[in-house]
Order: C-alpha cells, then sequence, then structure tokens
C-alpha cells in the first residue's frame, strides 16, 4: 500500500473506539470508555500530555473569574468536580488557599458581560471591580457546588496576617478561598495506565496518517515516528481529542467538511525563585481587569501566570515571549514589595488552549467551555474543543453519552470517586503515607519521600521494591532520581526520552542541569536498545 514503507499487518477486529490524541481529554476518554467494556486504542503523536495538558497553570478550578461571563453551569460543574477529583488522586491534588488582595483601582475587563451590566445600572462605578461584588462572587463559589471537604471563604487583615507580609502595605484587606492545585501532566499519564489496566491499548508517538469513513467503520493508518513503520487498524468510532490540531484532523485526517472552528489562545507562564514563605497562593487583579495567580511550586519555586494571547498555528511551538513574561513581572510587581525581575526567572513554558469558536472578540472573552460535535453520516466521530482540565472527567462522560448509543452494551458512567493508580487512600492521610515510606525507607529524607509520595502514592513502595540503601536504587541521576525511578518510568509510565521524565512525569528538570539530563537521555536510550535486542 505504501511503497518503501515497512508495515505491520492490520487489526484484524476493528476495535470499538480509536482514539486520536493523547492529552486530558484523550486519555480520559479513552479510561471512561475501556471501563464501559468497549475496546479501546489510542494513539498519540508524541508523549502523552507534550501539549496543552503539561502546559496548564496546575490548578483543579472553577474558574471565579468565568461568573463574570455568566457562565454559571460551568463553574458549578467544575467546583463539584474539585471535590470528587481530589478524592480519587490525593497523591498528585491537593488543596490550596488563595488570597485575594483588594484595592480600589481594580477593574473588569470592558467586555465582561458583568462590567457592561454594571456600567448601565450603576455607571458611576466606572469599570470598578468593587469589593462587595468580589464577596458576592465568592458566596456564590462557595455554595454552587456543594463543598464537603474545602474550607469556606474568609476575611483576611493583612496587616497582621502573614500573607501581607511580601505584598505592599497599600493592600490591607484580602478574601481568602480555596481551590485545588494538580500535577497536570501525571493527571494524563494516569488515565492513560488506567485505560491500558482496563484493557484499551496506548501507543504514543504514533501519528494518525489517515482515517476513511466508510458506512460502519474507521480505516485508519498511522506511522511510529520514530522507526518510520506504519500499521493500520479499524474502528467502529473515532473521537478527535486532537486539542491545538483538533482542526487540523477534521480537514487533514478525517478530511471533513465542518463549520465548527477552534479558536487557539496562548497562556505563557514564569517560574522564579521563591517569592514568598508561606504555603498559599496569591489571585492578584489587574487595572485593566485581568488577572494572575502566583503560586507556591516544587517546594523551592513561585510559579506566575498566566497570559491569553492568540496564537497562529498549533505547529507554531508556543513560547512565552520576552513580552510576556515582562508583562508577568511587572503585574506580580505591582502587588509585591520587592519587584519580580526578568532575571529572577528561572524557567518559562507555554501553552495553547484549543478554545471553541464562539465568535468572541477577545481571546479572554472566548468561552471556556467544552463543546462536542457529533458527526454521524455514517461510522461516528466525535470532534473535542475546547475544555478544562478540571472538568475533563465530566467532558468524558458527556462525551460517552453522545457515543453509547453506538453500542448498546457498553455499561453505566463509573468514573466518579474511582482511585486513580496510586490514590487509594484518603486526603488527609498524605502525611502518613510519607511516614509510611520514611520508616520503611530510612535511607530516604523527608523531602525525598514527600517527592516520590506526591508523585505515586501507594505505588511508591512498589517502585523502591526490596531497596535497603540508596545505592540499591541504581545510578544517581541528581536531586534524588534514580535509575530504579526512571526505569518504572519506562516501564510502567511511557516515557522513552529524558524530557518525559524531568517536565512531564516530574519537573526534576528544575534542578537538574544540561549535563545530568544527557546522561538519563542515554541511559534510556541504551535501555530501549537493549529490550529490543
Amino acid at each position: 500500500m505504501f511503497e518503501g514503507v515497512l508495515m505491520e499487518a492490520q487489526t484484524e477486529n476493528p476495535v470499538d473506539l480509536f482514539v486520536i490524541g493523547g492529552g486530558i481529554n484523550g486519555c480520559g476518554i479513552a479510561r471512561d470508555a475501556a471501563g464501559r467494556g468497549l475496546s479501546v486504542e489510542l494513539a498519540e503523536m508524541s508523549d502523552l500530555a507534550s501539549a496543552t495538558s503539561s502546559a496548564s497553570t496546575k490548578l483543579f478550578h472553577g474558574g471565579l473569574r468565568y461568573l463574570e461571563y455568566f457562565e454559571v453551569r460551568l463553574v458549578r460543574e467544575a467546583l463539584i468536580e474539585r471535590e470528587t477529583l481530589l478524592r480519587a488522586m490525593p497523591h498528585i491534588s491537593w488543596p490550596m488557599r488563595f488570597v485575594l488582595p483588594m484595592h480600589k483601582d481594580m477593574r473588569f475587563e470592558n467586555d465582561t458581560p458583568t462590567s457592561k451590566l454594571l456600567s448601565v445600572v450603576m455607571p458611576w462605578m466606572k469599570g470598578r471591580r468593587p469589593s462587595w461584588l468580589i464577596r458576592m462572587g465568592l458566596f456564590m463559589y462557595d455554595h454552587l457546588g456543594g463543598r464537603k471537604i474545602l474550607p469556606g471563604t474568609r476575611t483576611v487583615d493583612l496587616k497582621i496576617d502573614e500573607a501581607g507580609a511580601p505584598i505592599k502595605e497599600k493592600f490591607v484587606k484580602a478574601f481568602e478561598y480555596s481551590d485545588c492545585w494538580v500535577e497536570d501532566s501525571r493527571l494524563v499519564v494516569l488515565n492513560a495506565r488506567d485505560a491500558e489496566a482496563r484493557g484499551a491499548t496506548i501507543r504514543t508517538r504514533t501519528k494518525v496518517i489517515s482515517a476513511q469513513r466508510g458506512d460502519s467503520l474507521w480505516h485508519i493508518e498511522m506511522e511510529d515516528v520514530d522507526t518510520g513503520v506504519r500499521r493500520s487498524t479499524r474502528a467502529k468510532a473515532l473521537v478527535n481529542a486532537g486539542g491545538p490540531w483538533v482542526a487540523d484532523v477534521i480537514r487533514g485526517v478525517i478530511q471533513q467538511n465542518s463549520s465548527a472552528g477552534v479558536r487557539l489562545v496562548r497562556g505563557s507562564h514564569i517560574v522564579t525563585k521563591r517569592l514568598f514563605d508561606h504555603d498559599r497562593c496569591y489571585f492578584f487583579q489587574g487595572t485593566d481587569g485581568r488577572i494572575i495567580f502566583a503560586i507556591p511550586y516544587q517546594e523551592d519555586f513561585t510559579l506566575i501566570g498566566t497570559t491569553d494571547q492568540e496564537h497562529t498555528h498549533a505547529d507554531v511551538a508556543p513560547t512565552c515571549t520576552d513580552e510576556e513574561a515582562q508583562y508577568l513581572c511587572d503585574f506580580a510587581s505591582n502587588y509585591f514589595k520587592k519587584p519580580v525581575t526578568m532575571e529572577d526567572i528561572v524557567w518559562r513554558y507555554s501553552g495553547v488552549r484549543p478554545l471553541y469558536d464562539d465568535g468572541a472578540s477577545s481571546a479572554q472573552a472566548a468561552t471556556r467551555d467544552y463543546v462536542l460535535k457529533l458527526d454521524d453520516g455514517g461510522a461516528p466521530v466525535l470532534n473535542i474543543f475546547g475544555g478544562k482540565i478540571t472538568t475533563y472527567r465530566k467532558l468524558a462522560e458527556a462525551a460517552m453519552e453522545k457515543l453509547t448509543p453506538f453500542f448498546p452494551e457498553a455499561t453505566a458512567p463509573w468514573t466518579a470517586g474511582v482511585a486513580m493508580p496510586g490514590g487509594d487512600f484518603e486526603v488527609h492521610q498524605v502525611g502518613d503515607k510519607i511516614a509510611e515510606l520514611l520508616r520503611d525507607y530510612p535511607f530516604l529524607n523527608d523531602a525525598w519521600a514527600k517527592r516520590l509520595i506526591r508523585a505515586y502514592g501507594t505505588e511508591a513502595p512498589e517502585m523502591l521494591g526490596a531497596a535497603k540503601s540508596a545505592a540499591d536504587l541504581g545510578a544517581d541521576f541528581g536531586a534524588t532520581l534514580t535509575a530504579a525511578e526512571v526505569d518504572w518510568l519506562m516501564a510502567k509510565e511511557y516515557a522513552r526520552a529524558a524530557a518525559d521524565v524531568v517536565w512531564r512525569r516530574s519537573k526534576l528538570g528544575l534542578r537538574l542541569n544540561a549535563q545530568q539530563i544527557a546522561a538519563i537521555d542515554s541511559y534510556m536510550a541504551a535501555a530501549r536498545q537493549k529490550a529490543s535486542a
């Protein structure tokens, strides 16, 4: 079929569902479908979570500012999901408190529905975002989602609270509310692992070349991007979870005519040396109506983001430009006593949000809600637009609701409350798990044990095995990363290169130098060669 290209045999029996894209939406749908008894195959052209799903602000949050756009359903769904997800993955997600300093110069963005409404009914406000309105929004935030675990909003006196120490003295009052942190790329990998454990086939570094539609089946051609070997398969239904490439898949791979479009919005972040000593986050409002977060990150750093900029094309790698980095520094410096400078930045990253193109006038105003477009004129295909990491599980359920009419044998929704690999313990037991690991592996120090529990949860002892000393874990690559952990990530978590390990399965790239990362790459290449011999 393809001259000069190595081919593998076509799968004898078609799979029920073929998923294009190994981000959070694709892996979440694969997990949900596999758990309902469907046969599932997923192809990701790079590493899992290699695009948008590893470049978020790392929050499970309701989206407080979305209330200003009257996106109440989206916010309510996200708020309910925070605690559902927190219970299912207490190792990679945990509660955080957010401090929102108040000041009379705070403004709305001009094109929010709330701003437009207040300009009519209260024109003397002149675009100001008053504290009473924010408190009303926080009251809704506390009560829309049936909060049970997370504490509610309180008022903070910044003159006496430690949260006021690093910020300017003109900020004397703040509101403090709850949201949650999540290790975004680890969440994707755990969904893929759980999908595979339930029977799904997960293919990384496998690009879908074409998908041809028949009356009852899709005929799909794939290529291993490392070896060039091509293989084909058939599927009863197709899911396009291509993220930033969703439109490219529609036009180029599936060759569909579709009026649905995607709006690419780039969100950039900077990571600096630690800017404050406490473990709470800041929610900063700008005089331009924008907001940013300043979040404790990886123990020794602070994460600041995000921007909203139009992005040209998915194939253009997103980067945090000097202009965006300076914007974030200046924004944060409006609050912190000590200015944040470009010299403080130790890392920067950027991701592209594939939002549904609803015709909004600006990137900030474009809907963050997900949109699912089903085409059943032949073998069905479901195209996924937008979505937030917080609502990925609900998106997967909504996707399956559209697809299960084609699969009457599929079982009912099941994912709510079902633990992710390593997450089978209670939210409040994290400290206990760290203590148990230190007891059973006394050669670990506190920081090392905490990192392992926060990454692997109850699977950390399985990864450490029978080790009696650090030497038993093999080569030490630095920053507590050992050969035993790299082997685990290769065997269990689809890692094939150092970048997979130090930037997606972990953030140890912040602590390792180029020489150490190169040594990891060499080790992994030798391991792959040995395995294929």
